[in-house]
């Protein structure tokens, strides 16, 4: 499954947004939203986007 589309799934599971999870990061909503769409390569951040949100 894409990556965008595991995390958009689980934010909605846990009722939790975007501005939320980039809160939770250190981030900004649109840097975020870059990762999550696959515009930068932030491997690091993808790693502690998945173990917030428990998805492998």
């Amino acid at each position: 499954m894409d990556f965008k589309i595991k995390v958009r799934t689980a934010l909605l599971e846990q009722n939790k947004s975007m501005k939320q999870l980039s809160e939770e990061l250190g981030i900004s909503q649109a840097y975020l939203s870059d990762i999550v769409n696959g515009n930068r390569k932030a491997d690091h951040y993808r790693e502690r986007i998945m173990n917030i949100l428990k998805i492998n």
